[in-house]
């Protein structure tokens, strides 16, 4: 039986499709391949008979119009790509994980299709998501452990990605949505800031937290797809010497299960060892409260994104989207006001404790624990939740393996606007976290666990 893993370096294939070592063709075809054998174990990709075909006609069509001369062609030439379910794609219908008629949900393509096929990707297909990217699991298993959940909503894009069926996935967080799945998969989830990528033709989940973001198996893949996604972005951005990192201590923490935080201590003393300086900063003492505010804002802003759908189609949903709508409903709008002005005292507040302290970037687990054996859930989404509620860039990055040998990851978090800046700091921890664990003789169990696709070939 194949492997469920695979590692694909997004960074190697743009290279050997760029300079014509790989053709376009070949390359879906083997994608197709890749899904054909073992998606139905998967189950990361939404169904789609027609796929090889339309697949392989739009690599042809690539082939053809391509510059001749490598230097000439886009950065992700030929890359095939995944795009989580509740992006409109032209010609492929989106059902956001639910029961709803698709033609009801239709819209324009969204911008960040635009700008994907703009820098010469393909669309390997739509990926698997909770129904409307709230909580409601899809099919997707984690390939690590198919008993195992792969995290939610993005989880067909995380599971795409660790499964080696494409190199590079879309997905969005509206809470936690990409970090944990990206956690649970062993992967690198990047989720920009808040407003980096533009959300049009993106069926809404909360207007006021929703953002894209992508995956790869490094960061230096993200750092390759981040310039082609994101709004103005700074290629000359650069910092001095090494980022001075913060551990948020106090009740957020505390949500961490036991292993996660003895796993969080074992990497920062890894950090420091590489010459990392690392800070307890005393923060959200009301950490309560902030979660209270964020869930008034979300579903007062689901309830109004579905009033229309839900009102015609509500039989339809399940129970877990169809109880936070009714939620919403209760959520008034003087409660909504005010929980907006307290998440702009938030975000000001966090903002100079980082500065006070001197901090550079924010370190925590990316979620509670390892993926929790049940397809029934996906997961915690609290070790996310303030980052997302601030708006701030954040990503996950693979950190060794929990008791049960599934994934742990390491969450690092940004200034607003300063995506730059931590996908730079993210590449020299990334070093840093694999010499460690590499050192210790333990498994990484998310950089090599199965084959390696670089080019035209894949090695064992």
């Amino acid at each position: 039986m194949e492997t469920l893993l695979r590692y694909r370096s997004l960074v190697r294939e743009a290279a050997a499709l760029r300079s014509g070592a790989v053709d376009p063709v070949a390359a879906a075809a083997r994608v197709c391949d890749r899904i054909d054998a073992i998606d139905e174990r998967v189950r990361a990709f939404v169904p789609e008979p027609e796929r090889r075909g339309r697949l392989l006609e739009a690599a042809r069509r690539l082939a053809a119009a391509g510059a001749r001369e490598p230097a000439d062609r886009p950065p992700l030439y030929g890359i095939p790509v995944g795009v989580k379910d509740i992006v409109h794609v032209d010609g492929l219908p989106t059902r956001a994980g639910s029961a709803l008629p698709p033609e009801v949900l239709g819209g324009a393509q969204a911008a960040v299709v635009d700008r994907l096929l703009a820098a010469g990707a393909l669309i390997a297909g739509k990926t698997v998501t909770a129904e409307f990217a709230v909580t409601a699991p899809g099919p997707t298993r984690n390939p690590h452990n198919p008993a195992h959940t792969p995290g939610g909503s993005s989880s067909g894009s995380a599971a795409a990605v660790a499964a080696g069926m494409v190199p590079l996935a879309i997905g969005t967080q509206t809470v936690g949505s990409m970090i944990r799945p990206a956690a649970y998969c062993g992967v690198v989830g990047f989720k920009p800031s808040y407003g980096r990528i533009p959300t049009d033709g993106v069926i809404p989940n909360a207007v006021g937290f929703d953002t894209l973001g992508c995956y790869a198996a490094d960061v230096a893949g993200v750092a390759l797809a981040a310039p082609v996604l994101c709004d103005g972005w700074r290629p000359e951005a650069a910092g001095a010497g090494l980022p001075v990192l913060g551990i948020p201590a106090g009740p957020y923490l505390e949500r961490a299960d036991g292993e996660a935080l003895r796993a969080f201590e074992k990497q920062t003393e890894w950090l420091r060892a590489a010459g990392y300086a690392v800070r307890e900063v005393p923060v959200m003492g009301d950490f309560d409260r902030v979660v209270e505010q964020l869930f008034t804002m979300n579903r007062y802003e689901v309830a109004r994104a579905h009033a229309e759908w839900f009102a015609r189609f509500g039989d339809r949903y399940r129970q877990e989207t169809a109880a936070a709508i009714r939620q919403g409903h209760s959520i008034g709008d003087d409660a909504y006001e005010e929980a907006r002005i307290r998440r702009a005292a938030f975000r000001e507040r966090l903002a100079a404790e980082a500065e006070a302290a001197g901090i550079d970037l924010w370190i925590s687990p990316s979620a509670t624990g390892p993926a929790p054996g049940d397809l029934t859930v996906t997961g915690k989404s609290i070790m996310c939740l303030p980052w997302s509620n601030a708006g701030l860039p954040s990503l996950s990055l693979p950190a060794g393996r929990a008791a049960n040998g599934l994934p742990l990851g390491l969450q690092l978090v940004g200034p607003a606007g300063a995506d730059e800046e931590l996908l730079r700091a993210a590449a020299g921890i990334e070093s840093a976290m694999e010499s460690a664990i590499g050192g210790t003789g333990a498994a990484t169990g998310v950089r090599r666990p199965g084959a390696e696709e670089g080019g035209a070939h894949a090695h064992r």
